[in-house]
This record gives C-alpha cells, sequence and structure tokens, in this order.
C-alpha cells in the first residue's frame, strides 16, 4: 500500500507537465488561426481600399465624353508600348525555319481633303508643294496608308508602309514604298541599329508620316529642302542612349544620295525636270566611293522641366553629294524644340498644350556648268553657293476633350541666284504663311480638321493666296491612335 501511494506521488508531476504541453499546443494552434484570420482580413481590407480610391480617382460620371463600345475598350489601352524585348499577343504567327514571324500591327490610314483657293490649281501646286498637300481646289485623296509590324523574333522587329494615293494635277494613282525596315531591340550599352528604307531622321516633321502631322500640310521650308515627299532612302542608321542623368539620343546614319527623295542631293532627271534646284541643269553622277553617300548627325534631347511639363530640344545634319556636277556638295542643319504641357488629372490626354517650332538651313554648294540647256541653247554657269533657310512655330492647344485649336507661322527665304531670278522661282523664293487650325476627334481614331492659309509669295500674280481645306481621316487596325 505504501508502494503504491509512493508511485502515484512520483508520476504526478509527469501527468500535470502532459496536460499542461497539450494546452499549450492547443493554445498555440487557436492563436496561429485567429492571426492567419486576421490576416486574410486584412488584405481584404487592403484590396477594397484600393478599390474604393480608384473609383475616387475617376472623373465624376458627368465630366466624361460620351463613350461608345470603341472608346471604352480604348480606355482599357495600357498607358506605355509594350517593352521591346517582350513580344506582344501575335495577330498572326508562323513557324519559318528557326524563328517566329509574329504580325503583332496591321493597320489602314486614309487620309483626304476638300476646299478652294483664291488661286488657280497650277499656282495652288506650288503653293502646297508636297505630295501628301491637300494641292486642289476641290477634293484631293492625300494618302491611304498600309502598315505592317512585327516582331521576328526577340532581336529584331520589322515595319513596312505602303502609300498610294491620287495626283490631283493628272489623276493618276500612285502607289510607292515608304518605308521597311528592321531594327534591332537587343543590343548592349543603349546601342540601336535600323537598317532598310526609312526616313531621315533629321528634326520633328521629316521623320513622320503624314498621319502623324498635326496640320494638314508640311511645313514650307522642309518641301523645300527635302522634296515633295520627304527626305528617305536605303541605308543604315545606329542610335546610342548616352548615359548622361537626362534622356538624351546620338543618331549617326549613312543613306543612298539618288532619287527624287534625294532632292538636294544626287536626285534624279525626273525630279529636276520638274523642280530644277535653284533653274540649274541636272548632271548625273555614279556612285564611286563612302563620299558619295549623304550622311546624317543627330542628337536630341529630353527633359522634364516639372510633373506636368516636358521639353525636347534635337540639332540635326546632313551632307553629301548634289546634282550640279562632280564637285556639286550640299549640306542641311538644322534645330528643333518641342515643349508640351499636359495636367496630371488630364482625361484621356486632354487638356494639352503642345509648342513645335524647327528652324532649317540648306547651303547647296553648285558646281559650275557649261553645257546647254534643256532646249537645246547654250548655258554656262558659274560655280557658287545658294542658300536657302526657313523656320516655323506652331502652338496647338487642346482645349476640351476630343477638340483642339491652333496657329502655325512659317517663313522661307534665301540668296544665291537662281537662273531667272530668285523672285520667279518658286521653290527659293520670298513668302511667308499663317494658318489657324481647329480640330475635332470623334474618337482616338478619326479626326476631322479645318485649316485656313494666308500666303503670300514673290512668285504669285496677286501677291497673296488664301485658302480654305476640311481635312477627314481615319484609321482602323493595330495603328496606335494620336497622342498629344
Amino acid at each position: 500500500m505504501l508502494l503504491l501511494a509512493a508511485a502515484g506521488l512520483l508520476t504526478a508531476p509527469a501527468v500535470l507537465a502532459q496536460s499542461q504541453k497539450q494546452e499549450i499546443d492547443l493554445l498555440k494552434k487557436q492563436l496561429e488561426e485567429m492571426r492567419q484570420r486576421d490576416e486574410k482580413t486584412k488584405q481584404q481590407l487592403e484590396e477594397l481600399q484600393r478599390r474604393l480610391e480608384g473609383l475616387q480617382s475617376q472623373p465624376p460620371a458627368q465630366e466624361k465624353a460620351p463613350a461608345d463600345k470603341l472608346e471604352e475598350a480604348v480606355q482599357e489601352l495600357p498607358k506605355a508600348p509594350t517593352p521591346p524585348t517582350t513580344l506582344a499577343p501575335a495577330l498572326a504567327s508562323q513557324r519559318l525555319g528557326g524563328v517566329t514571324l509574329r504580325l503583332i500591327d496591321l493597320s489602314l490610314d486614309v487620309l483626304a481633303g476638300a476646299g478652294g483657293s483664291t488661286v488657280g490649281d497650277e499656282e495652288l501646286q506650288r503653293l502646297e508643294g508636297g505630295d501628301h498637300d491637300p494641292r486642289k481646289n476641290g477634293f484631293t485623296l492625300q494618302n491611304v496608308e498600309l502598315s505592317l509590324a512585327g516582331a521576328i523574333d526577340p532581336y529584331f522587329t520589322g515595319e513596312t508602309h505602303l502609300v498610294f494615293f491620287v495626283d490631283p494635277a493628272n489623276g493618276d494613282t500612285t502607289v510607292e514604298m515608304e518605308e521597311a525596315f528592321l531594327t534591332t531591340t537587343g543590343l548592349p550599352f543603349g546601342l540601336q541599329v535600323k537598317a532598310g528604307l526609312f526616313f531621315t531622321e533629321f528634326g520633328l516633321i521629316n521623320p513622320t508620316h503624314p498621319h502623324a502631322w498635326h496640320w494638314q500640310d508640311q511645313p514650307i521650308i522642309n518641301t523645300r529642302v527635302f522634296g515633295p515627299d520627304g527626305m528617305r532612302q536605303a541605308g543604315l542608321r545606329v542610335g546610342w542612349f548616352l548615359p548622361v542623368p537626362w534622356s538624351s539620343e546620338l543618331l549617326l546614319g549613312a543613306q543612298n544620295a539618288n532619287g527624287e527623295i534625294m532632292a538636294s542631293f544626287l536626285a534624279n532627271e525626273e525630279f529636276f525636270g520638274e523642280r530644277p534646284i535653284g533653274g540649274r541643269p541636272f548632271v548625273a553622277r555614279s556612285v564611286t566611293g563612302p563620299q558619295d553617300l549623304v550622311y546624317l548627325v543627330r542628337w536630341v534631347n529630353f527633359w522634364n522641366l516639372r510633373d506636368d511639363v516636358g521639353a525636347q530640344l534635337g540639332g540635326s545634319a546632313v551632307f553629301g553629294p548634289n546634282a550640279s556636277g562632280p564637285d556639286g556638295r550640299t549640306t542641311i542643319y538644322g534645330g528643333d524644340l518641342k515643349v508640351r504641357w499636359r495636367p496630371g488629372n488630364h482625361f484621356r490626354g486632354w487638356p494639352f498644350l503642345l509648342w513645335e517650332s524647327e528652324i532649317i538651313r540648306r547651303d547647296y554648294k553648285a558646281d559650275s556648268f557649261d553645257g546647254s540647256d534643256p532646249t537645246g541653247n547654250p548655258l554656262t554657269l558659274p560655280a557658287q553657293t545658294l542658300h536657302d533657310s526657313g523656320v516655323y512655330t506652331q502652338l496647338l492647344y487642346g482645349f476640351s476633350y476630343g477638340w483642339a485649336a491652333g496657329v502655325r507661322f512659317e517663313y522661307a527665304s534665301g540668296s544665291g541666284a537662281s537662273v531667272g531670278g530668285r523672285a520667279a522661282d518658286p521653290f527659293r523664293n520670298d513668302r511667308y504663311r499663317v494658318s489657324p487650325l481647329l480640330v475635332w476627334h470623334p474618337s482616338e481614331f478619326s479626326r476631322l480638321r479645318l485649316q485656313y492659309n494666308y500666303d503670300r509669295a514673290d512668285h504669285l500674280t496677286q501677291r497673296d493666296a488664301h485658302t480654305v481645306w476640311l481635312g477627314l481621316e481615319f484609321l482602323y487596325g493595330a495603328h496606335p491612335a494620336h497622342k498629344y
């Protein structure tokens, strides 16, 4: 009996310890379950708070413009383009050998204009010297652009732009390959290479397609020095994002110098038959070495002046041989400035204020000529340098959703005599233009523009002209919407 009592006294502490441990484990389990429930509740509260803040940050319903299903879908588009190293969902995908061709952008953009001027069609087509300007009393089909773009693989993307338009002078349909090029996406040290047929990246207007212009016609000085269809050719361009505290890029390029799309350089006989520079005869030249190519240097910089104001400043130069003779050389150089204001609480880009300016100068060193003119009469011309310069500045204000108004001022002049006198040369004489503009966007994929031009030029019979244009644009497909 004494032995049993002793055994009970010895085992009692162990039993109590085991019971206490079980109770502690149970309390720990209950505490962990409560902590997990609290964490889940906290996450739900945070999610509800994010949704509430998102709804509160949107404009009140009465402030939104009426939106159809297309516009609602546009609101869901990402704010920034897909990084080049990430392939976007393919519209079409085809395995070719060791790579997959992915078509991600297929679109069609149509530009048309209608209007009238106080001058006849012949003088009007000299005033509106660009191939894609509205330049006929009546209707003009300015530009129909079919664009295809795609990621070939993680290292290259490609673009092709085909253009159709109807020549207002004779009604002929013209088809041209505007651009077709390849661009690298993954080079180290901030480098990028573009190769193929592309617009020379000089200034603001020349590298852009007509549907990206804010006004309906290209500036006078651009038509004068880059020709009716802009400056572009086959070649190679290297870009380098400089390792500096602000956004800065240096572009170096080389392109062929011949063809009507290289108007200030080797051009061709057909172009000189229509627009001889300085009235001088065309002299054919062949490519004998690197000195017979056209070279580009461009440096462009961007700064955020404030959270709602950004500025871009650039400088460009191109140089190469011209069609005046073996020793003919051309240099074109210029500067450009773009300043944009957009408040942080903007609604789909509105309101905004955009100011763009560009100044361009051409030094056309013409070789001496001793021969005959196109009619067979003897013609002797001394060597001389023809200088042409011009400026445009334009201000566009988006004052209400879908609506914008602006004004553009242009001036062009020069020195060095043209054959027959510079005052009589419609592409070298003194002239200026003032162009008020009103724009309405029914959506990001359509646009109506009303533009008035007041032109004053030495070659005009009445010295000035008044012209009104109504422009229509629509686009569909995967082409990016207009941005301001």
